[in-house]
């Protein structure tokens, strides 16, 4: 599978703030031990399913169901970097639609950063990569990339609009539980 870096399906980042440090923080801890009915919350309807695994080689991995638009979406999410205030994810999706299966790369960063008063910036940032299998499926079914990306960017778009601030609620919400864990 080879992916073409050089070429984006879709691109959003959207921030909403927490009212927490971000040194209270973990967003790996709240990632690697998200519980499903919590992870569906985060964006109803679109999202269906979670889980946590790992690679063959032992790295960490995320695996999300969801829908984006009208494809339905299954992430194999490889931690590359996974610390307290950043998380950098990487995904070959396989995407199912009404013309069949394909595959894109899709990057996951979640990122926090100290605000004044004691607040927390966290930006929820997805880009797309279309793979050569992504291509060759434009290709048989007679679509362009432009055309392609155009509805790509706006699915994908408005999903993380809209599961953006539900994440950082999720991730505050986590963050005192583990706060009052410690404490009892």
């Amino acid at each position: 599978m080879k992916v073409l870096h050089d070429k984006i399906l879709s691109q959003s980042a959207y921030s909403a703030e927490i009212d927490m440090p971000a040194d209270m923080l973990d967003i790996a801890d709240w990632l690697f031990t998200l519980p499903e009915a919590e992870y569906q919350r985060c964006c109803i309807p679109d999202h269906i399913a979670s889980g946590v695994t790992t690679t063959d080689d032992g790295r960490r991995m995320s695996i999300n169901v969801e829908m984006i638009g009208t494809g339905l979406v299954v992430q194999h999410y490889v931690a590359e970097e996974a610390g307290p205030n950043y998380c950098r994810m990487n995904s070959i999706s396989d995407v199912f639609t009404a013309n069949g299966r394909t595959q894109v790369n899709v990057i996951w960063e979640l990122i926090a950063e100290p605000m004044e008063e004691g607040r927390t910036l966290y930006t929820n940032r997805v880009t797309s990569h279309p793979t050569d299998a992504f291509m060759g499926f434009l290709e048989q079914h007679d679509l362009t990339l432009e055309g392609a990306a155009q509805a790509r960017q706006e699915a994908s778009s408005d999903h993380n609009r809209r599961e953006t601030p539900l994440f950082a609620e999720s991730i505050a919400r986590h963050a005192r539980a583990r706060l009052e864990r410690e404490v009892a």
